[in-house]
């Protein structure tokens, strides 16, 4: 198989109802199971005072990325404030939410429904709206599921694969702190590469946070990534990402299959 390239913009925004807790400024999903992944990808602007109402997922894990942006979430009765680097794991079946209380400021976020072919597919349940009580709570840690933020993240256990080497690696979220899909941060120095390499045991989701580069299929043939590119890279397939660029180019990863970088190398 080969690997897919998708600009985000390049994507129609999808209609998803108010009336089912989606008061999401623009939604689009860039990645599903159409493209043939195993995780639907979604992409989200909030603008000031939007948000996604309480709701859940009965048969899928969520990971979602803060790109930019303040807000409040819930994961049951707790509360946390979240903004850029916030990195989160939503258990299924676990009811949340995200309110951009910002005045002024969009909210970007990115997100990740687990071995879910479609937002169908995740078992979506609407459960309440977001009410002034629920915001008024006292915000702290989340009591399910895993909030952390990137610059407070460590390397990922074990030896990088070789073609890894030279690039920055994090692992926000892995087996390390409970989940069985890893989400990983990448870093990769101007003039530098993940070489050509495969993940035998985890399909792969690359998104492009910043920075522009190429991402090359296992015949060579090479696409322009830059801003809110994602990646497809099925399950074994060769690939290879460079920067061609005079500044970092910072990557999110998703490891579908794979609670970490050792184990989807394996």
């Amino acid at each position: 198989m080969s690997i897919s390239v998708i600009q985000t913009m390049d994507v129609a925004p999808e209609r998803m109802e108010e009336r089912d807790g989606w008061a999401i400024s623009e939604f689009r999903l860039p990645i599903t199971g159409d493209t043939g992944s195993a995780t639907t990808v979604f992409h989200s602007i909030f603008r000031p005072g939007s948000t996604h109402a309480k709701h859940l997922h009965e048969v899928s894990d969520e990971i979602a990325v803060y790109l930019s942006g303040y807000g409040v979430v819930g994961q049951g009765e707790s509360r946390a404030v979240v903004s850029a680097g916030h990195c989160r794991l939503m258990p299924k079946g676990s009811e949340h939410f995200f309110y951009n209380e910002t005045t002024d400021e969009d909210a970007k976020v990115i997100g990740f429904y687990m071995n879910a072919p479609s937002v169908a597919g995740t078992g979506y349940q609407f459960c309440a709206t977001v009410t002034p009580a629920d915001l008024e709570r006292e915000r702290g840690d989340l009591a399910e599921g895993i909030l952390v933020r990137l610059e407070d993240t460590a390397a990922p256990d074990g030896t990088l694969p070789d073609a890894w080497a030279g690039a920055d690696v994090k692992a926000p979220i892995g087996t390390h702190n409970g989940s069985e899909n890893s989400l990983l941060h990448v870093s990769i120095p101007p003039g530098g590469a993940l070489k050509d390499h495969a993940l035998a045991s985890a399909e792969a989701i690359y998104y492009v946070a910043a920075g522009n580069g190429t991402a090359a299929d296992d015949d060579g043939t090479a696409s322009d990534i830059r801003e809110d590119s994602f990646v497809f890279v099925p399950r074994g397939t060769r690939h290879a990402i460079r920067n061609g660029s005079d500044a970092p180019l910072e990557l999110y990863v998703v490891l579908t299959g794979a609670g970490s970088l050792a184990a989807a190398a394996g």
